[in-house]
């Protein structure tokens, strides 16, 4: 069993398929970061590129739009069955099913990626030194990750309506767990890179405005899809669902103004080389 069965586990059942769901929602919602980290990446004909988390293809179709040959892979079948399905006319983008984490690689690539894709591994020090095995000399990591959840009210608010329903001995929330906020501590991300053998870690801070939606009602599809409220809905008593719905609907309500609902998003542009 690998070191992130549980993750496997997670992303090849209900969270796999409610990600194809919603799939145009996030990739229109996440354009104005996911524009930053193609700009850091500036993929051209020639490099080899691996979209680490890769989802349903989008990164990974438009990174190889510049003619790089992109490699996306993804823990979820479901993710990838819906990348596969995609156009591929150019023939320069492949798609597996892979555990970035113990995959085996060739050292020929010269860049590795993600959009929010390296947050969730079991043991992060020994899966980036893995993904660093796959780069060449000299080879770059781009990825990003989320900021900590106070800075990032599109991501908290939800969470923080759904507060009064969690069980009272619910334990906080561990840090060092995989999960979204894994690398919003920029100390740990350095040291979790340096201790694989990556240099030159540099993090920027990205802060955009994120589009949520035009109405509450798309908000809440995607909420009821993806996120703590869909979360919650699985465990909490069915007697409460109406009433723990319309508290996430209630918050976001509240952002919303003539222009839909528009939070912000902080986010780390991570960067390093492989020697």
């Amino acid at each position: 069993m690998s070191d992130n069965a549980e993750q496997a586990e997670f992303w090849n059942g209900r969270m796999g398929t409610a990600w194809v769901n919603v799939e145009d929602y996030i990739d229109r919602m996440m354009a104005p970061l996911t524009a930053v980290a193609f700009d850091a990446v500036n993929a051209k004909p020639g490099d080899r590129i691996i979209d680490i988390g890769c989802g349903c293809g989008t990164t990974s179709l438009s990174l190889g739009a510049s003619g790089a040959e992109v490699w996306g892979v993804d823990i979820s079948t479901a993710m990838i069955d819906r990348a596969k399905e995609k156009d591929n006319a150019a023939g320069n983008v492949a798609f597996s099913v892979a555990d970035a984490a113990s995959q085996a690689y060739s050292a020929d690539h010269s860049l590795a990626f993600s959009r929010f894709g390296v947050m969730f591994f079991a043991d992060p020090v020994k899966a980036f030194a893995n993904i660093r095995s796959a780069l060449v000399p000299g080879g770059r990591l781009v990825f990003l990750c989320w900021q900590l959840p106070a800075a990032n009210p599109w991501l908290s608010i939800a969470g923080a309506a759904l507060q009064p329903f969690q069980p009272a001995d619910a334990p906080p929330p561990d840090p060092e767990a995989p999960g979204p906020f894994r690398f919003g501590v920029p100390e740990d991300t350095r040291k979790v890179l340096g201790s694989a053998g990556f240099t030159n870690i540099k993090l920027q801070a990205v802060v955009k405005d994120l589009h949520l939606g035009d109405t509450v009602d798309e908000v809440m599809r995607f909420q009821s899809n993806i996120g703590p409220l869909s979360g919650l809905l699985e465990t909490l008593d069915e007697s409460r669902h109406a009433e723990a719905t319309a508290a996430v609907r209630d918050a976001f309500a509240a952002k919303a103004d003539s222009n839909g609902i528009n939070l912000e998003a902080s986010t780390w542009l991570v960067t390093a080389t492989n020697g």
